[in-house]
């Protein structure tokens, strides 16, 4: 897929100074993309807290409207 981004100036100059005669801009763009994927995952489901509350039986908005009634006017 072809996209089309802006870079700051500063950052398109220091993926000059990276390129190699090997990589391209669009390679190490294509790597920085890939490392961000693997260290932040898109699935909700391999977050440790998602789901935390499954099984406890409570309703969340009971359990929310609660603690708020806790709070004076």
């Amino acid at each position: 897929m072809r996209t089309i981004i802006d870079l700051p100036q500063e950052q398109i100059d220091a993926l000059d100074r990276l390129q190699g005669s090997e990589r391209s801009r669009a390679a190490l763009i294509r790597e920085a993309v890939a490392l961000y994927l693997a260290q932040h995952p898109a699935n909700f489901d391999e977050l440790p807290a998602f789901g935390i509350w499954r099984g406890r039986g409570v309703d969340g908005l009971a359990y929310e409207d609660a603690l708020r009634d806790e709070w004076p006017p």
